[in-house]
């Protein structure tokens, strides 16, 4: 992801800034997802792994990267509180 474009996104409720999902972050989100305990903020299921995606810098919401495009609506967004082993 282009670095200039990563420097002007931020959550578009809370403003926090965001940051590419590390690769122990992603495992643990798609493993996750893969046992079908993931939910958007807006109550739908997850039912595909992410193949990248940015967090908050405050580590409390996910979004997922398509295509090379972030998908930034506040209703997408998936919340970590509900991942039991999402690292710290």
């Amino acid at each position: 992801m282009d670095k200039r474009l990563l420097d002007i996104l931020c959550d578009p409720v809370t403003k926090t800034p965001v940051r590419l999902l590390r690769r122990d972050e992603l495992d643990a989100l798609n493993r996750a997802i893969t046992a079908g305990g993931v939910d958007t903020v807006s109550g739908r299921k997850v039912s595909a792994p992410l193949s990248s995606g940015l967090v908050t810098t405050d580590r409390k919401v996910v979004y997922r990267i398509e295509d090379d495009i972030p998908v930034m609506l506040a209703e997408e967004g998936i919340g970590t509180l509900q991942l039991a082993d999402f690292p710290a």
